[in-house]
């Protein structure tokens, strides 16, 4: 029995409960979606830096749907399966003035990350692969959805792009292939919609951005009745990319995360602009560096961290500079 299917034509920007169905479907039913990347395909494979400056904003973050979701009714939640993300092949990564974590810096560090900059990822037999200055990296492609959720009962136009309680633009790496996504139905039907789809992604994802890409997406929905929650929740297994080897690992020390967190991404960016621009650096960290709290509890300090699997650097030599330079 063929699957129902949804195309990247059927997108809408914002979430707002108004927008009517694309496609309707029943309880526990299959059905693929095709996702576009988060620029809504303003940029290419043959993209350069100054594409990103005559970005439409509006476009930014289509997501494809509404699905309706028979029989799901507020006080409901909707259980998503993901079956299998593919993608087309590419990639990007951006660095749009006035956006990521260091979007604050420009003209005080002698550091210049404020872009624009772009970096174009082929992807062939599942790892995604770029030039950063003299450096070839490998990152093994792990894609997940960035963007999902479910319409929310306020009336209007809200944003995409900070996440909700409704779900979307979470961000959440473990949200892929072999992943349980659960979400709340806050109108009839759910009307559930995703996008932004990324190939890997470091955790903080600081630039902004990380392996952006159009694919095409493979669910199974159900409609677990009057199950409610308030926000998502997600199951996951560790899967088959498991990183391994040596890692670089970056504290960074404040009274404050957020700026713990700036730091880490800082010293980052410092020890690699040996071998790559600044800016490089900061879409390298984005796409790699996973950012996790070390320490909370004892106060005034925190301690974020930052860690980089030096593995992605393919050339042994490269990696043994790298190591020097830092150590």
């Amino acid at each position: 029995m063929p699957h129902l299917s949804i195309g990247k034509s059927n997108i809408h920007f914002g979430w707002d409960n108004s927008v009517k169905p694309a496609i309707e479907m029943n309880s526990g039913e299959i059905i693929n979606v095709e996702t576009k990347d988060c620029f809504d395909g303003q940029i290419t494979g043959s993209s350069n830096s100054l594409d990103l400056v005559s970005l439409d904003p509006s476009r930014d973050n289509p997501v494809t749907g509404p699905i309706l979701v028979n029989g799901a009714e507020p006080g409901d939640s909707l259980k998503v399966e993901i079956l299998d993300i593919k993608d087309l092949g590419w990639g990007m990564t951006a660095v749009l003035p006035g956006f990521g974590l260091l979007r604050d810096d420009s003209g005080n560090s002698p550091l210049d990350v404020s872009g624009p900059a772009l970096k174009i990822w082929k992807s062939e037999k599942g790892i995604s692969k770029a030039k950063f200055g003299d450096i070839a990296i490998e990152v093994q492609n792990d894609p997940f959805i960035g963007t999902i959720g479910t319409a929310p009962y306020q009336k209007g136009k809200w944003s995409v792009i900070p996440p909700r309680n409704n779900g979307g633009n979470m961000d959440i790496k473990q949200n892929k292939a072999g992943s349980t996504l659960f979400l709340p139905v806050s109108v009839s039907g759910g009307l559930l919609s995703l996008g932004d789809s990324h190939l890997a992604q470091g955790d903080g994802e600081v630039c902004g951005t990380a392996i952006e890409a159009p694919t095409k997406v493979k669910l199974r929905v159900s409609v677990l009745k009057s199950k409610k929650i308030s926000e998502p929740y997600l199951l996951f297994s560790k899967g088959k990319v498991i990183k391994k080897g040596e890692f670089l690992a970056i504290p960074g020390i404040s009274t404050d995360l957020m700026e713990a967190a700036k730091i880490v991404t800082r010293r980052f960016i410092s020890a690699f602009s040996s071998f790559m621009e600044p800016v490089e650096a900061y879409m390298l960290a984005s796409v790699c560096m996973d950012l996790g709290i070390s320490e909370i509890v004892d106060l005034p300090n925190y301690i974020v961290t930052g860690f980089f699997p030096l593995e992605v650097i393919t050339d042994l030599d490269q990696r043994e500079k790298v190591k020097r330079s830092i150590y």
